[in-house]
Formats: structure tokens, C-alpha cells, sequence
């Protein structure tokens, strides 16, 4: 009993002390980290660019070339502006928290994001559009309101919620719960979380396997993302010395797509799993090597400059700024003072935007700042709440439409579910017409869609519905005022069932005046 009581003492300490865990930077060894992860993204996006979705279910050769010289980062920001949502995505939030502190409500991140001038896509499409009509955070990014809600969308946006917690997943991730959850739910989420979290860790370790396995706590073990990355990571050990066996493993059991409406039956894929596997392939056969960090990940395929965007950041973030080769940094000076296209901030200022903002987070977290010493509180990573996108659905059929709605359509279906992918703009249009489409399901109003001529404000999808009884269903679509020189284009449709149901009797057929 006695030498129990002496156990008891004896550990009391150590709980206190593992409670209270700190780590110490410089003020200067902060900034270098905090400037590598911002000039990590931007050389990562800058040289996967020329293969974004050119690759799409295979890898990319070895002997492809893959462009890289003095000057091209310059080049390719005043004549490609539109490459690096990687970043002025970012930091539309980080200018939010600049203008309105760091308790910013999330009203104002959504609608900063909602409201600019920039051209999107997927999961922040829809959100843009679900926050524009009416639909806030968090259920615009829901996947019964968003059927993008697990593409790679926050996973490409999470940067910033890393770089302001250095040393704190669990701070980054009360972040991106908040902002997150504007465009994406379930997996696609947890893209952002893991990554968020990686960069947290980047700051105070060096061991990649280690970092990306405590970043992976903060993830549910249930969700589907939780097992693809345990897999890579068993997969690595399995293959230590070739990717490409992993990524074969990777496409073998992860690549098939059930969401996004662009992906499935398609083997264009940007989920949010998948993209952070190669993300995670690229880091763990990099082995803190920058080159073989950035090669490996692009040549993985698909959204090939996000990913090696994440995994330039997260290294550049480890690395730091200074010890990033010089080969990489190769014309990035006289890029850092030119502002990203639809943002007032530059390189050169988010590096110290940055910096004040992590400051702010760490001591408002229970850090300390002592003069050129920063005492940063370690967590220990918890995982957020469990979700899941798309549950109980699984796509059975994709039918070709290819008309344009002039009044009504109709077609009929067995399932429970349906989205039908389509278009009302053109790409760069400022039309400020919008049509107005009433949804029939079994003869009653489904909605009355309003549908944006103007891309920056479009649906993506025209209409959907996951909810419905198993069964056949009859749809209705009259189109309320048609104008010359705009066209409701319908693609095809994507029809939903139970998980292991097949449909077999689809039909379409016109009402009233189609061509």
C-alpha cells in the first residue's frame, strides 16, 4: 500500500509536467518556418501547374519533363494568375482575420469568399452558391446541400489554419471547423484538418512518418480518410524504396469516386482522399528531400498542382525558408512583392502577416512571448467529429442527356437519389440574368432553383436530391423564363441507390418544345 502511495507521488509531476509541455523558438526561427511554408505552396502550385488534370487514374513518366527555370515563377504569376488559388484562397481568410482579429465571426470568411472576384470550382462553388442564396456555414458545405462536399477544396485552403498554430493541431483544427465547413463536410474536411495539422507539427519535428502519423489522430479513425492515409503509411513500409507500388495500392482500393459528380463514372478525381494519399506518397518517399518531395507528388497525377503545393508547404514549413535549395528558390525574390491576383497581399507580406498572427495564436493559447523567445504549448492531437459524407447513397447509373431546356423535360428513374450535372454559364461570363427552373419529383415542387448566368456565381449542379424513398420516381424540370442568347444546358444524370443496388430502367423522353 505503501509503495503504491509512493508510485502515486512520483507520477503526479510527470501528468502535470506532460500537461504543460513546451516547446522554444526564436522569433527568427519562427519567421524562417512561416516563410518556408507560404514559399513551399507557392514554388509547389508554380511547378505542378503545366500538369493539373492532365493525368488522371495514371502516373506521370518519369522522362516527362517538367518545367522549372530562373525566372519561371515571376512568369507564371503575371501571365497565369489563376494557378494559385492554392493561395489567394488563403488568404481571402488571412485577410479577414487582419481586417477583423482573430475572432472574426465566420459570417465574415464566408462571405469574403462568397463575394470575390475570382473563378471557382466544386466544393467552394457550391458553397459560394449556398452562402449567396441564403444557405450559411456550416450547412453550405453539407453534402445534402454541396454534392462536392468531399472534393479537395479546404484541403487546398488549410494552409493558413497550420502556419498561424505553430506546434497546436488541435488549435488549426477549431479553425478549420470553422471555416472548413463553409465548402466541405466529411472527408472532404478531414483534407484540411490532416494537413492543417501537419503543418502544426512541421514546426517542431523534423520526422516526417512521425508528423504525419500524429496528424493523423486528429482524424476519426472510422471515416474512409483515416484508413487511406493508415494505408499509405503501412504501405510505405511495405514498399520503402518504390511509390509507385504504393500508389498503385492507393488506386487498386481508393480511387473510386462516389460523390463528386464530375468524378464519378470518370476517372478525373478530386477527392479529398485521394489527392491527400499522394500528398503523403510524396512526403514519405521525399524523406525531407525537396526535389524528390516535389517530382514524387506531381507524377502521382490528377489535381497535380495542389498536392505538391500542400506538400511544399508542409516540408517548406520543416525546412524552413532558408534551408529550401536554392534551385527551388530560383526567381522567387522578385516574386514575393507582387500582390496575388484578387488579394491585396504579397509573399512578402503574408510572411509577416503571418508571423504576427501565430504570435497572437500562441499566446492567446496559453504561450509566451520573452523577448526574442517564443515558449509554444505542444498538444497532444485529438481527433474532431466524426463524418460522413454521402451515406447510404452509392451511384448506379450516369445517363446522357445532352440538350438544352427550353420549357420542360421529364425523365423517370429507380433509386433514391439523383444529380443532374449541367450548365448555364459560359466560361468568364458576366450575365446578370438568372433563370428561375421549378423541380417536379412525383408531381410535387422538389424547389424552384435560381441559376446564374454569371460563372463567378453559377451552380454547378442544376439540381439534386438525395433523399428520396428507394423506388421509381418521375422529375419535371419547367424552365420559368427562357432568354435569347442564354441556355440551361443539361449534361446527364447521375442516379443514386442503396449501396449494392444496380438500376436498370431510366428513361427520358420531351415535353414541349426541345432541341
Amino acid at each position: 500500500m505503501m509503495k503504491n502511495y509512493w508510485i502515486a507521488l512520483l507520477f503526479l509531476p510527470l501528468v502535470g509536467w506532460s500537461q504543460t509541455k513546451t516547446i522554444t523558438l526564436s522569433k527568427q526561427t519562427l519567421q524562417d518556418k512561416i516563410k518556408g511554408g507560404w514559399a513551399g505552396q507557392t514554388i509547389g502550385v508554380t511547378f505542378g501547374g503545366p500538369m493539373e488534370f492532365r493525368y488522371n487514374g495514371t502516373m506521370i513518366d518519369a522522362y516527362q519533363p517538367v518545367p522549372w527555370y530562373d525566372g519561371y515563377l515571376k512568369k507564371t504569376m503575371v501571365e497565369n494568375a489563376g494557378l494559385y488559388d492554392d493561395l489567394y484562397m488563403d488568404l481571402t481568410f488571412v485577410e479577414v482575420f487582419e481586417r477583423e482579429g482573430l475572432d472574426a465571426p465566420i459570417a465574415s470568411h464566408a462571405k469574403a469568399y462568397a463575394e470575390a472576384g475570382y473563378a471557382l470550382w466544386h466544393a467552394n462553388q457550391a458553397g459560394r452558391y449556398n452562402i449567396l442564396h441564403g444557405i450559411g456555414a456550416p450547412a453550405s458545405g453539407h453534402w445534402k446541400n454541396n454534392p462536392h462536399a468531399d472534393c479537395i477544396d479546404y484541403q487546398i485552403e488549410c494552409d493558413f489554419a497550420g502556419l498561424m498554430s505553430p506546434g497546436m493541431p488541435n488549435v488549426a483544427s477549431k479553425i478549420s471547423d470553422k471555416i472548413g465547413h463553409i465548402m466541405n463536410y466529411g472527408d472532404g474536411y478531414y483534407g484540411g484538418v490532416f494537413l492543417g495539422a501537419c503543418y502544426t507539427l512541421a514546426f517542431v519535428s523534423k520526422d516526417i512518418p512521425h508528423i504525419i502519423q500524429e496528424a493523423l489522430k486528429t482524424i476519426p479513425k472510422q471515416s474512409a480518410y483515416y484508413q487511406c492515409i493508415s494505408d499509405v503509411v503501412r504501405w510505405h513500409k511495405q514498399y520503402p524504396n518504390d511509390w509507385t507500388k504504393t500508389w498503385l495500392e492507393v488506386q487498386k482500393k481508393w480511387a473510386q469516386d462516389i460523390g463528386c459528380p464530375d468524378g464519378v463514372f470518370a476517372p478525373f478525381n478530386i477527392d479529398a482522399t485521394v489527392n491527400s494519399a499522394y500528398v503523403v506518397i510524396g512526403l514519405l518517399y521525399g524523406q525531407g528531400d525537396f526535389t524528390k518531395t516535389m517530382e514524387i507528388t506531381t507524377r502521382c497525377g490528377q489535381d497535380a498542382d495542389c498536392n505538391p503545393s500542400s506538400a511544399g508547404g508542409i516540408l517548406g514549413t520543416m525546412l524552413g525558408y532558408d534551408k529550401i535549395p536554392t534551385y527551388w528558390k530560383q526567381g522567387l525574390k522578385e516574386a514575393e512583392g507582387i500582390d496575388f491576383k484578387y488579394t491585396s497581399t504579397s509573399l512578402s507580406d503574408v510572411y509577416s502577416i503571418g508571423l504576427k498572427h501565430a504570435l497572437q495564436n500562441i499566446e492567446r493559447n496559453g504561450g509566451k512571448i520573452v523577448g526574442d523567445k517564443v515558449y509554444i504549448p505542444l498538444e497532444a492531437p485529438k481527433a474532431v467529429a466524426f463524418e460522413k459524407s454521402f451515406e447510404g447513397v452509392y451511384p448506379t447509373q450516369k445517363i446522357g442527356v445532352g440538350k438544352v431546356l427550353k420549357d420542360e423535360y421529364q425523365f423517370e428513374f429507380t433509386g433514391k437519389g439523383f444529380v443532374l450535372r449541367g450548365e448555364t454559364a459560359k466560361w468568364a461570363s458576366t450575365s446578370n440574368h438568372n433563370f428561375d427552373m421549378e423541380v417536379y419529383v412525383d408531381g410535387k415542387l422538389m424547389e424552384k432553383a435560381q441559376l446564374p448566368t454569371a460563372f463567378t456565381t453559377r451552380r454547378h449542379e442544376l439540381t439534386w436530391n438525395y433523399d428520396l424513398a428507394p423506388g421509381k420516381h418521375q422529375v419535371r424540370l419547367k424552365l420559368l423564363n427562357p432568354v435569347e442568347g442564354q441556355e440551361v444546358r443539361m449534361m446527364d444524370v447521375i442516379v443514386y441507390d442503396a449501396p449494392g443496388k444496380k438500376s436498370t430502367d431510366t428513361q427520358f423522353y420531351r415535353l414541349g418544345n426541345l432541341h
